[in-house]
Parts: C-alpha cells; sequence; structure tokens
C-alpha cells in the first residue's frame, strides 16, 4: 500500500542516482544480493547482541538498495528479467527472515518468552507472499493488503529502534503490531483468491 503512494516521489529522487550506478556499471543483481546480504548480517549481528541502534541503522541502509536495483534495473532495460525477478523475491524473503532470527537470537539470550511472538510474525510475514505467489500461479492479481513488505519493515525497525533508545516496550509493541497487520493482511489476500 504504502510502497505504491511512495513510488512517484521516490522515484523522482532515485532515478538520477540509478542512472549515475549504470553509467559505472552497477547492474540490479548485484545490488540485490549485496543488499540482502548486508541486511541479512547486520541484522543477525547487531540485533543478536542487543545493539538495536546500530543494527537498524546498518539494516535500513542496506535495505535501501532494494528501492535501487528494481529502478537500475527498469533503467537499463533488464526489468523483464525472470531470473532478476526470482532473485530479489526470494532474497527479500530471506532478509526479513534474518531481521527477525536477529530479534529471535537478541530474545533467546535473555530466555524472554517473546520468543513465540517473534516466530509467530515470522510464519505470517512468509503467508503473505506465499498467497501471493501462489494466486499468481493461478492467475489470479493478489497485491493487496494492508501490510506488505515495506509496511511490516518499517514497523519493526522503528520498534528495534526505540528499543535501542530505552523505550523497553516498544520492540515488543512492533511486534504485536506487524503481527496483527500480518493477519489481516493474510485474511485480505485469502478473501481476494476465493471470490476469484
Amino acid at each position: 500500500m504504502l510502497q505504491h503512494r511512495l513510488r512517484e516521489p521516490v522515484a523522482v529522487i532515485i532515478n538520477p542516482l540509478c542512472k549515475g550506478l549504470i553509467r559505472m556499471g552497477v547492474k540490479a543483481n548485484a545490488l540485490t544480493v549485496v543488499g540482502a546480504l548486508g541486511v541479512s548480517f547486520s541484522a543477525l549481528y547487531f540485533y543478536g547482541r542487543g545493539s538495536f541502534v546500530l543494527g537498524t541503522i546498518f539494516v535500513t541502509l542496506f535495505a535501501l538498495l532494494d528501492l535501487l536495483d528494481g529502478t537500475v534495473a527498469r533503467l537499463s532495460g533488464s526489468h523483464s528479467s525472470k531470473w532478476g525477478a526470482l532473485l530479489d523475491s526470494t532474497l527479500d524473503r530471506i532478509s526479513d527472515a534474518m531481521i527477525l532470527t536477529g530479534i529471535l537470537i537478541f530474545f533467546v539470550s535473555i530466555a524472554d518468552p517473546n520468543i513465540y511472538l517473534c516466530i509467530s510474525v515470522m510464519v505470517t510475514s512468509g503467508l503473505v507472499s506465499y498467497i501471493r505467489a501462489r494466486a499468481e500461479g493461478l492467475k489470479i492479481e493478489c497485491s493487496v493488503g494492508i501490510a506488505e513488505r515495506t509496511e511490516r519493515l518499517i514497523v519493526i525497525l522503528a520498534g528495534a529502534a526505540l528499543f535501542g533508545f530505552g523505550i523497553n516496550i516498544a520492540l515488543v509493541a512492533s511486534l504485536w503490531l506487524a503481527l496483527v497487520l500480518t493477519l489481516i493482511t493474510v485474511a485480505q489476500r485469502l478473501v481476494v483468491v476465493f471470490r476469484a
């Protein structure tokens, strides 16, 4: 939802940057891989150690590469690459899981019972993308929902950052919010497929 609304304003800002990257010979798939690896290692290392402010800064910086890879692909004329699309979707799922895994490692290290909440968010987030992929395999358009990937990332990263700044309830509250929004999104997508 948010991703679609921000697409045009963001494009005005990042198009010149992406054109520069293309001139330098940077490929969209390279940005995808670097972004996913950066998010994954940052989340596992920093969040797992309880370093939530620094972790959120690095995760956010690497996650921003996800804005660039699609634009680089489109501007360079390679946006129709099926391999690139599959790679991007696959690495997005891995990145999302690693963010939650980093938080999970932290919860385990302090014996926090919210490990179950974290696992629930991980599972339901996977369902959101799975339902869309399965629906599109059935030739049903299913890109609806109150909380797609962008919204979920914003909620979780904001909670992690605030937790790092000492607002103790922020991380758990953001996970609960992400869980509720994700369950609503799962229901919305199931309804779309059922009606189709």
